[in-house]
């Protein structure tokens, strides 16, 4: 697959860059090049990531930071099962429990929310840092919903995380899943609530919660060229008198 002239592989992360020097110098760049576009990709184009992401996998298979990328551009694509496996890989390869709640919502994606389940009650959520038991806080109350069990996806969200006034990365998506959950449960006050201060969290645009607060308040946003051409194309009412 074609790269731009100007990807070099320097933009890689260091200490995926230092995984990459046991393989020969040409063949490390070509990989970091190759890993540097899925990371491009990912977000907005999840196929083309995932074409990379197969190069480098082809090229260095035995690399734990490849394994991972491959995992990540397989789930961008909502391809669980070989997701599931790359992220196994790259646990294996590492002993990281960094990867064990994507690995747990890739099961959710499986349509096996009690695995997620089971891997949200398991000793490795303890050895996580705060953001990775965060997420798997995520995945379990995700799972829970799989389930139909809103009430208690509800309580599994309820954290000191979740009241705490402080934003942090995690803060975002933490009140837009509680607010969602709430609105599912028929409980819109609260909803309407927790939107709102998940707008409040929300300094990337990582969540939808102001669109979501606005349809809640019945604000219809409308397109400023739409209504230009609505305008330009509605007949004078002088024109009509002769």
């Amino acid at each position: 697959m074609p790269i731009p002239e100007d990807v070099t592989g320097e933009e890689i992360d260091k200490d995926v860059r230092q995984e990459l020097q046991s393989l020969p110098k040409t063949l490390a760049d070509d990989v970091a090049r190759n890993l540097v576009m899925v990371a491009r990709l990912i977000d907005e184009d999840p196929e083309g990531a995932y074409g990379y992401s197969r190069v480098a996998l082809r090229l260095a298979s035995r690399v734990a930071a490849v394994r991972e990328a491959a995992g990540f551009a397989a789930y961008a694509n909502q391809k669980y099962s070989e997701a599931l496996a790359e992220f196994r890989a790259a646990r294996r390869m590492t002993g990281s429990v960094e990867l064990w709640p994507v690995m747990a919502d890739c099961e959710r994606g499986l349509g096996r929310p009690e695995k997620a389940l089971d891997m949200a009650g398991a000793p490795e959520v303890h050895k996580l840092d705060k953001a990775g038991q965060v997420e798997m806080r995520l995945v379990a109350a995700g799972a829970r919903r799989d389930m139909g069990q809103l009430d208690a996806a509800i309580v599994t969200l309820q954290s000191p995380e979740l009241a705490s006034n402080s934003v942090q990365p995690w803060t975002a998506r933490l009140r837009y899943a509680y607010a969602d959950a709430l609105l599912a449960a028929g409980r819109q006050g609260e909803a309407r609530e927790w939107f709102a201060k998940a707008v409040e969290a929300d300094r990337d645009g990582s969540t939808d919660a102001s669109d979501r607060l606005a349809e809640m308040d019945g604000v219809e946003f409308v397109d400023a060229l739409d209504e230009s051409e609505s305008e330009e194309t509605t007949p004078n009412e002088d024109d009509d008198k002769d």
